[in-house]
């Protein structure tokens, strides 16, 4: 995969994740940031100071679960409940 297809998303404890630029266009804010201009077109990195490590990674399974099963199959993306309040924050900033 080349970098031009990957997207860094940054967590707020500065861990890395490398993930499909389709798959990190599943959130709107994401899409916004990547080509309308901003530093994060530039050079591919989204940093996010306010969602924790655990938060991202399930936030990065999600975008790579939602394009596999975007057309429609029956499957359901477990969470983990402790996880929900935070994820619905997190999930409503990056409009996904």
């Amino acid at each position: 995969m080349k970098k031009e297809d990957t997207v860094m998303l940054i967590s707020a404890e500065g861990f890395e994740f490398v993930i499909d630029r389709k798959a990190a266009m599943v959130s709107q804010t994401i899409r916004n940031m990547l080509t309308g201009g901003f530093l994060e077109t530039e050079h591919g990195k989204v940093n996010f100071p306010e969602i924790s490590t655990t938060i991202l990674e399930k936030i990065c399974q999600y975008f790579h679960w939602s394009l596999q099963y975007a057309s429609g199959k029956e499957t359901e993306f477990h969470i983990e409940p402790e996880l929900t309040l935070e994820l619905m924050m997190a999930a409503n900033y990056l409009n996904t």
